[in-house]
């Protein structure tokens, strides 16, 4: 398979995406490309984690796309389906959490194999999501950019700093 007539190669046999945006990559000694280690664990500025550039949504969705199409599935691939399979990846999610209590950010407790079965439990979700997405021809990066506007105006900064309330909660 490939993306825009670059081959599609991965991390330990996984799939990645080569897209349109450059980006420097190291290769392994099996000739595959490697997640430079700092991508993986992504510490941002002032330590936030961050997310690689690639691949972008409209990857994810164009290998979803081809995924999908190459296995004749959009017949099953319909928007209730699609919302169905999600909330069931969603469960596998919280079977990871349960039972754990509170879990710090970044995971400190987690064993690799625990980290890299989220990884695998929350990309299902992402995946589904964005199929949905795309079933419903909701643009969801700019769906994203209005929701996080109207979540500016419901919960100004000067008003809800450091408080869990409901919008409807606060006082003019």
């Amino acid at each position: 398979m490939a993306m825009n007539g670059k081959p599609v190669c991965g991390l330990n046999g996984d799939l990645s995406v080569s897209s349109n945006h450059s980006k420097e990559t190291n290769k392994s000694a099996n000739g595959e490309a490697e997640v430079p280690h700092s991508k993986q664990n992504g510490a941002g500025t002032a330590g936030r984690f961050t997310f690689s550039a690639e691949p972008t949504i409209e990857d994810v969705r164009r290998l979803q796309a081809e995924f999908t199409d190459e296995r004749d599935w959009n017949q099953f691939h319909q928007p209730r389906n699609l919302l169905l399979a999600m909330v069931g990846e969603v469960g596998e999610v919280s079977e990871l959490f349960q039972w754990r209590g509170e879990v710090a950010e970044g995971l400190p407790n987690w064993t690799d194999s625990e980290r890299e079965q989220l990884a695998h439990e929350l990309s299902d979700v992402f995946i589904y999501l964005v199929e949905l997405a795309e079933k419903c021809h909701v643009d969801l990066p700019q769906a994203v950019l209005r929701k996080m506007a109207l979540n500016h105006l419901k919960y100004p900064a000067s008003k809800v700093h450091g408080s869990a309330k409901k919008y409807t909660e606060y006082k003019d």
